[in-house]
């Protein structure tokens, strides 16, 4: 069984055409269908069906899909370890929160380019539907989430912590000294937050709706560094992690709300693609992100 033919089959079954395949290959739309009918007369099996244009993974092909990317990530294993390695060069893709790009990439990320000067690192932020269809389609290596816990055998959890969050106020805020502080007064406060949607946004979202709650925002904005600032000035109040705001809450800048029963659950969770084999460019990036992003 030629080995070239079972990468192309992987290829093909993440996008889902034969014509993007072979625009990703460099291969001639001709010799991506040949690779694959040979493949198909070779395991005796149809790999995929082919309807008015669109292609889909048959039963079968969805079985020898597992056992195609086992042997390529075996391939991989092998021709690394049977070369030796004097520098770790390369290139990864990292899917991962936006609010988490600042933590992992304002201090540290200069030591990790003098460790490895020639590792190239692909950021991509993005939501957390959105990541896991990166990984499972290959086009990230490995995510970097702040949501719901995930636990899903298709997946490797690197790392995992939970992460803490608390409704924020600038610190002359008159809901500053307030020792309690009901839910249903607090929305209608002017909020200043992420995008719906994302991430703790979208959570704290779904507790208020189970409450039969809705804040409508006054500014939602991707940066947490500049809502913060914004809070800090008086602009309104915020919900965000406390590795955010936890320098200027010690500064005494920001302060944490009490308010009364309302607890969201948000963890980080580094995790990567089980069938993913882990090249030493790949461990090294995501060494360097729990150095960078976990406690613990």
């Amino acid at each position: 069984m030629d080995i070239k033919n079972l990468n192309t089959f992987i290829l093909v079954s993440e996008l889902n055409s034969f014509t993007k395949a072979a625009k990703k290959s460099g291969y001639s739309q001709s010799t991506i269908s040949f690779q694959i009918k040979q493949l198909e007369r070779e395991l005796n099996s149809q790999l995929f069906e082919r309807i008015n244009h669109t292609v889909a993974l048959t039963e079968k092909g969805r079985e020898v899909l597992k056992y195609a990317h086992q042997i390529h990530k075996l391939t991989q294993e092998l021709e690394t370890n049977m070369r030796e390695v004097k520098n770790v060069k390369g290139h990864v893709r990292l899917a991962m929160a936006d609010s988490l790009c600042d933590s992992l990439l304002y201090e540290g990320f200069s030591d990790f380019r003098t460790q490895y000067p020639e590792i190239t690192l692909k950021i991509i932020a993005a939501g957390t539907e959105e990541m896991f269809r990166l990984l499972n389609h290959n086009e990230a290596d490995a995510i970097l989430t702040l949501d719901n816990h995930v636990y899903n055998t298709e997946y490797v959890i690197v790392r995992e912590e939970r992460v803490k969050i608390n409704f924020v106020a600038a610190a002359d805020s008159p809901l500053a000294l307030r020792k309690n502080i009901s839910v249903q007064e607090l929305v209608h406060q002017p909020f200043i937050l992420t995008e719906k949607g994302m991430s703790y946004r979208r959570l704290m979202d779904e507790k208020l709706a189970e409450m039969s709650l809705e804040i409508q925002p006054v500014l939602e904005i991707g940066s947490a560094d500049l809502i913060c600032s914004l809070v800090e000035q008086g602009a309104g109040i915020s919900f965000l992690p406390d590795y955010v705001t936890a320098g200027i809450v010690k500064d005494g800048r920001l302060v944490h709300l009490k308010v009364d029963d309302f607890d969201v659950e948000v963890w980080k969770q580094l995790l990567y693609h089980r069938d993913k084999w882990v090249s030493p460019q790949m461990d090294s990036v995501m060494r360097y992100c729990v150095d960078r992003e976990f406690t613990g």
